[in-house]
């Protein structure tokens, strides 16, 4: 048996959370014929125009492998354009092309229906302090990589 049964895993419920959200964004951008990484790119070019595949892969939280399919595959649909940045020519800036706003519009209602759902949950300091509590799970779980990494090396 081990020392610290799930139930009182803060991480097992932080993940849990986070796959039943994936599941309810997945289950309404199906109708778009889209993924969730596809949106999130979508979504981020439409805050972040010219960002390059390494800027992407940060904000959409995914390895550069993975945005580079997402890329191709919005790319193939024409949803995005690709063009070599003006000064650093193999650096690609991406944007959305006409088509892919178009697509963002209808689909980002669809997401933010789960969005709003998921607020509704909670009252509006509820929801204020959850993200806050939300913040420092990722600043404490950096700091524990960073500090885990460096007893290892040791």
């Amino acid at each position: 048996m081990t020392q610290l049964p799930m139930d009182q895993r803060i991480g097992h419920h932080l993940k849990r959370a986070e796959q039943e959200l994936i599941s309810a964004k997945h289950a309404v951008l199906r109708q778009f014929n889209l993924s969730v990484p596809q949106y999130t790119v979508l979504l981020v070019l439409s805050e972040e125009p010219g960002a390059s595949g390494a800027i992407l892969a940060r904000r959409c939280l995914v390895t550069p492998q993975t945005m580079s399919s997402v890329l191709a595959t919005l790319s193939r649909r024409e949803l995005i354009e690709r063009k070599p940045h003006p000064l650093h020519s193999h650096i690609l800036e991406t944007r959305l092309s006409p088509s892919g706003r178009a697509l963002l519009e209808q689909a980002d209602e669809a997401a933010i229906r789960v969005e709003k759902r998921l607020s509704g949950a909670f009252t509006a300091d509820e929801e204020k302090d959850f993200v806050r509590f939300l913040g420092r799970c990722a600043e404490v779980c950096a700091e524990a990589r960073t500090e885990l990494v460096d007893l290892n090396e040791e």
